[in-house]
């Protein structure tokens, strides 16, 4: 059964590595896959390109750019998914090179300042330790990129970001700081941490202070390239607006290094009945992606929508109730700092 279900596997990579016939995949120019770029309304990211009705998560992109690498789950597997321009247009999105080892899971790209690295969570195990199933052993790793722009083999980032305890959802500002989640041993509330990169190593990790990690579940925590604010994942917190589901919070930060109470990003980002999961800014602090669970209704009169046709068509698009990717321009968020200064 093992032997059955690891080819199983291989074969589904190999669909999603870019397998499909020539002049499928359209041809997109411009930043961000040829995209409109979009207002102060969320709106879909790349509908049928990146948000396709699968499981998509975790946007990231590099400074210049000309890269991007998005999360998708499927099955039991889940993959970090890579598409990039060349010869002025997009390549098919396919698995990222360092993501490409099936028995293990792979989630949560960050791009390093100078996009020479990408940060992610994989549960494949330190080198002398045995695997463990499932997301029980979740750890930083990175990728670095070579002279020819390929990107290599991955490696564990080691203590004091990557310990024991459960590490993930990496971010990192422009002077090379990472932020990133913790589960410490023990423990059953996951806290943000970060690290300051001191001499080209990392310093000890600490926790944010108790404005953020509050007595409320926080997670998958990104901070901006300047770290003036962090976009994080809250649940627990203002239970009347939330209703037992994580949204997104932002918590500012001024130059003496305190931070604000967390400040709800407002029905627009967290519309009823939807979940939050992965926030992260662009390099140029323009645009804030995020993944939701935002749905479209069922029309039950509408004709054939009631048969497994309809259905499957449903569930086939975007906007059927699983993680979709949305971006919106960073104003909001910028805007929201003002009013809670005045």
């Amino acid at each position: 059964m093992k032997r059955r279900v690891r080819i199983s596997a291989l074969a589904f990579c190999a669909a999603l590595c870019g397998c499909g016939a020539d002049g499928e995949f359209p041809a997109l120019r411009g930043p961000y896959l040829g995209q409109t770029p979009p207002g102060t309304e969320p709106a879909l990211f790349a509908p049928g390109i990146v948000s396709t009705g699968l499981y998509e998560r975790d946007l990231a992109v590099t400074p210049d750019g000309g890269e991007i690498f998005y999360g998708l789950v499927f099955g039991r597997q889940a993959v970090i998914m890579h598409t990039r321009l060349a010869g002025g247009r997009w390549t098919e999105p396919e698995v990222a090179p360092f993501s490409r080892d099936l028995a293990f899971l792979y989630l949560e790209p960050a791009l390093s300042p100078d996009g020479g690295r990408v940060y992610f969570l994989s549960t494949k195990p330190p080198a002398g330790e045995e695997p463990k199933p499932g997301w029980t052993n979740q750890n930083i790793w990175m990728s670095e990129r070579a002279a020819d722009g390929s990107w290599g083999e991955a490696r564990i980032v080691e203590a004091p970001v990557s310990t024991a305890d459960e590490e993930y959802f990496p971010s990192l500002t422009r002077d090379g700081t990472i932020y990133f989640a913790r589960r410490p041993d023990g423990s059953r509330r996951d806290r943000i941490y970060r690290a300051r990169l001191e001499g080209g190593s990392y310093a000890a990790a600490e926790p944010l202070p108790e404005v953020v990690n509050g007595d409320w579940t926080i997670y998958n925590a990104f901070i901006a390239p300047d770290e003036s604010y962090l976009v994080a994942c809250v649940a627990g917190k203002d239970p009347e607006i939330t209703k037992g589901l994580a949204h997104y919070y932002v918590f500012f930060r001024d130059g003496d290094d305190r931070w604000s109470e967390g400040v709800h990003l407002g029905e627009k980002i967290n519309p009823p009945l939807a979940q939050a999961m992965s926030p992260s800014i662009t390099p140029d602090g323009r645009y804030f992606f995020f993944a939701s669970t935002m749905a479209n209704g069922i029309d039950a009169g509408a004709p054939g929508m009631l048969t497994l046709g309809g259905i499957r068509r449903f569930y086939d698009a975007p906007k059927n109730g699983l993680f979709d990717i949305y971006w919106v321009d960073a104003s909001v968020i910028h805007d929201l700092r003002k009013s809670s200064s005045d």
